[in-house]
């Protein structure tokens, strides 16, 4: 709720917007409330708590742009299904760019993209993701380019998860081409899931994030979650299954072709990349690239592109990213 009075001074304002639950305001505020002191001088406004009310005095379009972004930034974690976690001062700069980006209003609840795990509830956190989201429930195959950082991955396996925990899918398959920098599967130790596991370890750490230990390793026994690398997909068909392709512009053109045919009937494919970091033999063409090139306008594919405006790490790596794409 939130109570607007207009001060004597021009274009001066103070609102006062009201949360229903403590926790989850003190989870938004940061450990001793740090993040209101550092919230008040770079968005350049006056904030104040009364037990579960925050108010906003300052210049009016600036309480307006707090207004929403701290409803945001509750609601975000209203829908984090009780990961009592601190927010953090980055976590608020990338909602605000979003805003900024956008020029959103606030939406309901009912509005908001949400994929609900086993651990937790995941929501967008950038335009671009946003639309990548759209297009993983509208599509049964997703093509999702981007640098590092930007959710891909994350995003992907979240959506995976949530059509096993559904009962839309059976399976998982995460995939990946196996060489990388030179290396060849046949020279490393151990068996194919030991082979494979130290490429698949941000897929691995996202499955955790989202699924109960104990839950992950038992379907992974079970077959239910598959690692293997792209070589082993020949010859296969996945019914009933979401299957991720993790950095894909290492692909060849034969590759990917193999692997686009391998979609069953109920299955979902997710080919995600970065077109800037291949690492194929030089002078050969990736097949991601040649992928959507060749796919580009079918209605039942979608292509969405992610830029260094979604990277959700620490802000610096969008200025790193920023900086290398000059060169």
């Amino acid at each position: 709720m939130v109570i607007s009075k207009k001060l004597n001074q021009k274009d001066l304002i103070e609102k006062k917007i009201e949360f229903k639950s403590n926790l989850h305001l003190n989870l938004m505020l940061g450990e001793q409330s740090k993040n209101l002191f550092r919230l008040q001088d770079f968005l350049n406004v006056d904030l104040n708590i009364f037990g579960n009310i925050v108010c906003v005095h300052g210049n009016k379009e600036k309480v307006k742009k707090t207004v929403i972004l701290l409803n945001k930034v509750y609601e975000s974690i209203l829908n984090n299904d009780g990961k009592n976690e601190y927010y953090e001062l980055s976590d608020f700069l990338m909602e605000l760019k979003m805003l900024d980006d956008s020029k959103l209003v606030i939406k309901n609840n009912n509005d908001q993209l949400i994929l609900k795990t086993w651990k937790k509830s995941i929501v967008p956190k950038s335009l671009g993701q946003k639309k990548y989201l759209n297009a993983l429930n509208e599509s049964d195959l997703v093509f999702g380019l981007g640098p590092a950082g930007t959710g891909k991955s994350y995003l992907a396996v979240a959506k995976g998860v949530e059509m096993m925990k559904k009962g839309e899918i059976d399976k998982i398959i995460l995939s990946r081409p196996a060489v990388e920098a030179g290396e060849n599967l046949g020279f490393l130790p151990g068996d194919m899931k030991e082979k494979v596991d130290p490429y698949l370890r941000p897929i691995y750490d996202a499955l955790y994030e989202m699924m109960p230990y104990d839950r992950v390793e038992k379907k992974i026994q079970n077959g239910e979650i598959e690692i293997a690398p792209v070589a082993f997909m020949r010859g296969r068909t996945f019914q009933n299954s979401c299957i991720i392709i993790d950095e894909a512009q290492n692909t060849t053109p034969v590759q990917m072709k193999m692997i686009l045919t391998r979609i069953g009937k109920g299955s979902k494919m997710i080919v995600n990349g970065d077109l800037s970091q291949t690492d194929i033999p030089k002078g050969m063409e990736s097949g991601l690239s040649k992928a959507v090139k060749t796919l580009f306008g079918i209605d039942l594919i979608k292509v969405i592109e992610l830029t260094e405006k979604d990277v959700i790490r620490h802000p610096i790596v969008t200025e790193i990213i920023k900086a290398y794409g000059k060169n």
